[in-house]
């Protein structure tokens, strides 16, 4: 399917559907997303954040600038995952909770605000990976219009370069709570190290970044080409230093790079399968 036609059917996707709330973050698919929905549903659409202390406050910031900027409703609301049972304590489902969550407070302000579907920003791709949080998406029967296109993270990114939104180029962002190894305890502490240690590495000129946080050790993953922006006795001083006052002892680069969902390469496909079958 040419990618024209993928940008129709998302349009008569989201035109058959009437009306819609759209879980945005700020980040390319949504922003995509919203866009579009924006265009197709008009005041029918409603843009809802979830601010938590998994989410920075520089994704919050760009989020309310982008819907500003289209005109969108955009409302926010609080849903700290901190707080619901089973999260803090990282199990390998994490993200159905959390998911969970988000999509019945979302559903909720779709009910206050007369619209009748909640829309999240799931693409093609988003199926290949072990996303135990799109299990909640389908019980909560929340429409993913992207992936209902046919629609890969290159064809939005594409498609987001010509409607020229700043989005379009964006690296990819996953909650805070991402960052940790599956049964090691989340705490509000250790979020706040995390944002600050990857915020240092962005404010450095690091486009793509992640700081693993494996008790005392901050492992560090970048896009493998911005690997050798390390390799300077300056620059390690000024990491390690850094990374030292904001609580770690040891500080890695890890020497494969980032990769989506590394934190899942110890789990084995029977493990995944269990899970998702919980």
């Amino acid at each position: 399917m040419l990618l024209k036609e993928k940008y129709e059917l998302l349009k008569n996707i989201i035109k058959e559907h009437g009306s819609a709330a759209i879980a945005f973050s700020g980040g390319v698919d949504s922003t995509f997303l919203m866009k579009v929905a924006h265009e197709v549903l008009g005041d029918k659409l409603v843009a809802v954040t979830a601010t938590s202390s998994t989410y920075p406050e520089r994704e919050l910031n760009e989020a309310i600038k982008y819907a500003k900027d289209m005109g969108v409703k955009h409302i926010i609301i609080s849903s700290e995952e901190l707080d619901i049972e089973g999260f803090a304590s990282n199990p390998k489902n994490r993200c159905y909770y959390c998911k969970k969550e988000l999509f019945t407070k979302i559903g909720e302000v779709a009910s206050e605000n007369g619209v009748e579907f909640v829309f999240d920003g799931s693409n093609l791709d988003d199926t290949g990976d072990f996303r135990p949080g799109m299990q909640a998406a389908k019980e909560l029967e929340v429409v993913s219009p992207l992936k209902l296109a046919n629609l890969t993270k290159k064809d939005i990114r594409d498609l987001s370069k010509e409607l020229q939104l700043p989005t379009w180029n964006k690296p990819s962002f996953a909650c805070l709570s991402s960052r940790f190894p599956y049964g090691n305890k989340i705490t509000i502490d250790k979020l706040k190290m995390v944002e600050k240690a990857e915020q240092f590495l962005l404010d450095m000129g690091i486009t793509q970044v992640r700081v693993r946080h494996h008790g005392e050790i901050a492992r560090i993953e970048v896009e493998p080409s911005e690997r050798e922006k390390f390799f300077s006795i300056e620059v390690m001083d000024n990491i390690g230093n850094e990374f030292k006052n904001i609580g770690f002892t040891y500080v890695t680069l890890d020497m494969l790079g980032y990769r989506t969902g590394s934190m899942n390469e110890v789990l084995s496909e029977n493990e995944k399968k269990l899970v998702l079958k919980k």
